[in-house]
């Protein structure tokens, strides 16, 4: 379980950041609005016809009051009266035209970003994904990006609209009647102060809540994937208890924000209300000295009250801008990290499968001593290879280097004479196939977890694949292959998850298989049968077989230690056993082979 989340996530943008760069990641995001141009210009078209037909009513009323009504011009009230209905009508039309051509828009782009906020994530190394908490990126792609759509398709477009008919209603109230239109712009200077101070305040908070809410995904997912871990020990309050913690560590950080916005918002309905009242009371006293008409002052308040709700939506925009901006700094900390394994242009037409480890060395980022180090081994095609070695000797970090899961530090690994970097990746990981000790089953059916590696596969085939791997329970499921595993797969227990995991893995015919300790969690006798089978699978193809017991060491033609990070012996089994006190003393520890047996 996480505790703070700060071991595994980036730090966050600085508050104190300049503006301009503060916005930057959002503009990262405006590219992807490019497909969308044309119906963004006529929804920008839409929008300032609509300001200006709501601005012309108010104007269209002073002549009704003062020249239709006032001086007595009756036979002119019918036509402005069809004035006004028309620009209302009118108003309404394009409103309806703005809100359809930016709902496809801001739709658009927000599927867009997350297909390659996806996509990045499959290229990224396992280094990435083991720094980062699984609910910190499932906020970023979900939570984040809504924030992000709902500021392109409303945040933006009105705090626009509002600057403009901020702009031209206080232009045509100066021009109508400078003093009170004065007064409305002395008005709007606290506004303007306080507003800059709560953008500082507001986007600092908000990073601050969304990345405790990644956390929060991040308990829950692991609380959901856990459960019977976390019955099993009985912890369950304990569990509860930390999330509870989280939890109300996120509603204290979520209501200071929220009394944040509060005073911000409230002050935008006041300010505006006061400003109406003085607007109303000195109006009245200039139409009864005769320096302003009724229907100029009916006409400047209707348009003052246009400029209500633009200011009392200010701190709502403001809000939303301020937290679009910040998902948007979350979700381009995705985008910009680089893949470290970028794939060639190489591919292999005929793969034979013959493999090399030349002079091969990893280290981790960061750390003292590396875990492999010149290591020398051929693998020729249709042979198998034992991979023996202690505890966190490095054997799967070995295997991981042949589909470049992760890549090498020193030397290279070889395919057929190719160095694996020069390959593409789809190429070679279709050559390669991998089994792992702890499977990964996905939330599908057994035929698609299955064909995740072979799509084309026919029913023949997932029967021989299921078969080979001793997984032909599979078709005894309430629906048989088209049955949902669930999560994970957990709901099948260890041993059947490996079985279809290694199913999955002869299922695609690589030239190269890689067993990871795949057969650990099978009883002695399922494992006696998949071995039997897999003779005939790994005959045809290049095995790398990690081994933890005699009987898997027994699959292969021959046997690497490795020892301190490097292969220190390879000979055939029985050879290894009598000259090799090391080789002798690790499967001394398997009672299925009794050393002093296999010596004779």
């Amino acid at each position: 379980m996480p505790s703070d989340g700060k071991d595994s996530e980036p730090a966050s943008v600085p508050p104190d950041t300049p503006r301009g760069a503060r916005s930057r990641s959002l503009r990262r995001l405006t590219p992807y609005l490019r497909p969308y141009v044309p119906r963004l210009v006529l929804m920008w078209l839409a929008t300032m016809a609509g300001i200006a037909t709501s601005t012309a009513i108010p104007l269209v009323g002073k002549d009704i009051i003062d020249d239709a009504v006032g001086d007595g011009h009756g036979a002119a009230l019918l036509p402005l009266g069809l004035l006004v209905l028309a620009l209302g009508v009118t108003e309404a039309f394009l409103t309806f035209v703005r809100r359809w051509t930016q709902t496809k828009a801001v739709l658009g782009l927000e599927t867009a970003i997350r297909n390659d906020v996806y996509r990045h994530l499959q290229e990224l190394p396992m280094s990435f994904h083991g720094d980062w908490q699984s609910g910190q990126l499932l906020s970023r792609v979900t939570t984040d990006l809504s924030t992000i759509r709902r500021f392109l398709g409303f945040g933006l477009l009105f705090l626009v609209m509002n600057v403009v008919q901020l702009t031209t209603v206080a232009g045509l109230l100066l021009r109508m009647y400078w003093p009170l239109g004065l007064l409305i712009v002395v008005a709007a200077v606290p506004i303007f102060a306080v507003s800059l101070r709560f953008e500082k305040k507001y986007r600092r908070i908000s990073r601050e809540v969304q990345d405790m809410q990644g956390d929060i995904a991040t308990y829950v997912e692991e609380s959901a994937l856990g459960i019977r871990t976390i019955r099993a020990f009985g912890r369950r309050a304990h569990v509860y208890g930390e999330f509870d913690a989280a939890a109300r560590e996120v509603h204290r950080v979520s209501m200071d924000k929220v009394r944040l916005a509060s005073r911000f918002f409230t002050f935008l309905e006041v300010i505006p209300n006061v400003t109406l009242a003085m607007v109303l009371l000195l109006g009245a006293l200039a139409v009864g000295s005769g320096s302003l008409t009724l229907g100029t002052l009916v006409a400047f308040t209707t348009l003052m009250l246009q400029l209500v709700w633009p200011i009392a939506s200010l701190g709502y925009i403001l809000a939303i801008a301020q937290e679009a901006m910040t998902s948007a700094d979350r979700v381009v900390e995705v985008l910009d990290t680089e893949p470290e394994i970028v794939g060639g242009a190489e591919v292999i037409e005929r793969p034979r499968g013959h493999l090399r480890f030349e002079g091969v060395g990893f280290r981790f980022p960061g750390a003292d001593r590396p875990v492999l180090r010149d290591v020398w081994l051929e693998v020729r095609p249709g042979e198998t290879v034992a991979i023996v070695g202690a505890t966190g000797s490095g054997k799967t970090t070995l295997t991981a280097l042949v589909p470049r899961l992760a890549d090498v530090t020193a030397g290279r690994v070889t395919i057929d004479g190719r160095d694996v970097r020069d390959l593409k990746l789809p190429a070679l990981r279709s050559v390669v196939a991998t089994a792992f000790e702890e499977p990964t089953l996905f939330s599908m059916s057994v035929r698609e977890n299955l064909t995740l590696g072979r799509g084309e596969a026919t029913e023949d085939e997932l029967r021989e694949a299921l078969e080979i791997a001793q997984a032909t329970f599979a078709y005894d499921l309430p629906w048989g292959l088209d049955t949902r595993i669930g999560e994970q797969g957990m709901s099948l227990s260890g041993g059947q998850r490996q079985r279809l995991a290694l199913a999955r893995a002869v299922l695609s015919k690589p030239r190269i298989l890689v067993l990871d300790d795949t057969l650990s969690a099978l009883d002695v006798e399922t494992e006696a049968l998949v071995e039997e089978a897999l003779r005939g699978v790994l005959a045809d193809a290049t095995g790398l077989v990690v081994a933890h017991r005699a009987s898997t060491v027994l699959l292969a033609d021959k046997v690497a230690l490795l020892r301190d990070g490097t292969i220190t012996h390879v000979g055939l089994h029985h050879e290894l056993l009598s000259t090799v006190p090391e080789y002798r003393e690790l499967l001394a520890q398997d009672t299925d082979l009794d050393p002093e047996e296999a010596l004779r």
